[in-house]
């Protein structure tokens, strides 16, 4: 193989994460010879660093802290959580960060993984620059599929790249537990890793510029939220920005804008993520390197009839589920274009248009207690000119409740749109409400009518009669 050589496929995916494989996928299973290009390791950000490790770091966080709330089961786990076993459980679900099996499945689906450094050079032209130099040039006859993610943004403050601070990605992969450690930021990745670190056994102090935490679902959420760590021993201040950061003989040092001074081992900032487009040559296209890429519903980037962005990159959603959700539409998509066929004659499922994007994206939360939500919040819908109305229940007016937890404590809302009479929102805060969050899924992508709601009967004595209750709260007010 030589360092010029140039190799035409009808489909070249940039990005081999959840996405990148998934369009890979859908578009190998129409036939399509598929390249998909990989810097780092197959199976992306979600796989080693984000979705996958956190959720292996918390699953015993979070078992531990139901147990505790069992009655005869609470006094055997009171003692500390076996971090090295935690860590180790971890490592496992990252395969030590090896991507040997994700590698097998790419070859299994009869996808070429080409690794390097994968760059446009023109329209319908990634350039693949291994880590020896040596150079190929992928042509597409159909299309190019950009799927490389997002990476984590730093506050400009003096003197941070000294201080060597966490991203996600190291608070994800971390092989000790940090005696104290300081989290910036409010959000998903913030509530989650303080979550799971001061189980583990961190004094953690978390700093939020914000009013609360997780300020993008309903304020409830947040507030129990903050509620739990606080009683878990974390230190949560809202209102409060740094100042400065430095290291001194080892120990970050953190100013507020408050006058704290605040010592620790390591200081995570979770404050946002930028796409992973500055370097992949948008420039040769006419477009704005590291901008996010907007598309239409079939994931296709206007003004080209070749390109699409898919997942975080485009800034629709920024959640592994979407991300696969698009891939999907986009695998296909691709497929129809390619056969000559109109998408819309193809296309019996509404396939090839990406609608749960705009009113029904769900997501979880997996803190102690569980958020999920799925759709608007009740400002989002009033935002958007909606004439709705909040329905609010205490998650332990369903029966299961108590059954699941002593003191089991959580709120549910459901935003009934009262011109339609079908929901535009639902929120759970609790225990184990993560997989409650997928019928409401189905209510709001389905669009199914309060009417039609009443006569899904939830299983008595589980968790989800919480639906009786907001049903019979909307009905009864």
């Amino acid at each position: 193989m030589t360092e010029t050589e140039t190799i035409a496929y009808d489909v070249v995916v940039l990005g081999a994460g959840p996405v990148g494989e998934n369009v890979a996928d859908r578009t190998r299973a129409a036939g399509l010879s598929t390249a998909v290009v990989e810097s780092e390791l197959v199976g992306g950000e979600c796989s080693y660093w984000a979705c996958i490790p956190s959720k292996a770091l918390l699953r015993p966080v979070i078992a531990r802290a139901d147990a505790r709330r069992v009655p005869g089961l609470r006094q055997s786990v009171q003692g500390p959580l076996d971090a090295e076993a935690v860590l180790a459980h971890r490592n496992y679900y990252t395969s030590d960060w090896h991507d040997d099996g994700a590698a097998l499945w790419l070859d299994s689906i009869g996808a070429d993984l080409h690794r390097g450094h994968g760059r446009l050079t023109g329209p319908r032209t990634v350039t693949v620059t291994a880590s020896d130099g040596g150079r190929k040039v992928l042509t597409a006859r159909h299309a190019v599929a950009v799927c490389t993610g997002t990476d984590a943004v730093l506050p400009d403050l003096p003197g941070l790249a000294e201080v060597k601070p966490w991203t996600s990605r190291n608070a994800t992969s971390a092989q000790a537990v940090p005696g104290r450690l300081v989290v910036v930021g409010g959000g998903v990745v913030a509530t989650e890793m303080a979550t799971a670190w001061q189980a583990l056994g961190s004094q953690v102090t978390v700093l939020v510029r914000g009013k609360g935490l997780l300020n993008r679902m309903e304020p409830f959420a947040g507030e129990l939220v903050a509620e739990a760590l606080t009683e878990a021993g974390a230190d949560v201040r809202t209102g409060t920005s740094v100042e400065s950061v430095a290291r001194e003989n080892g120990t970050v040092v953190v100013v507020t804008d408050q006058g704290d001074r605040i010592e620790a081992d390591e200081i995570l900032f979770a404050t946002g993520r930028r796409p992973k487009t500055g370097d992949i040559g948008l420039d040769t296209i006419g477009l704005e390197p590291g901008s996010w890429l907007p598309v239409d519903d079939s994931l296709r980037v206007p003004g080209s009839d070749w390109l699409y962005a898919v997942g975080d990159v485009n800034h629709r959603a920024l959640l592994t589920h979407q991300g696969k959700y698009q891939a999907r539409i986009a695998g296909a998509a691709i497929a129809a274009r390619a056969s000559g066929v109109p998408l819309l004659e193809s296309d019996p499922w509404g396939a090839h248009a990406a609608t749960a994007d705009h009113h029904a994206v769900p997501q979880v939360v997996f803190t102690d207690p569980e958020a999920a939500a799925v759709g608007l919040s009740l400002a989002e819908a009033e935002q958007a000119g909606y004439r709705v109305r909040a329905v609010d229940v205490e998650m332990s007016s369903a029966s299961g409740a108590g059954l699941y937890a002593d003191g089991y404590r959580g709120r549910a809302r459901m935003v009934v749109d009262l011109n339609e009479e079908i929901l535009r929102g639902v929120t759970f805060v609790g225990p184990g409400v993560g997989e409650l969050i997928h019928s409401a899924t189905i209510a709001v992508a389905g669009q199914v009518p309060i009417a039609r709601l009443w006569h899904a009967v939830p299983s008595f004595p589980t968790i989800s009669e919480v639906w009786l209750r907001l049903l019979e709260a909307y009905r009864d007010n």
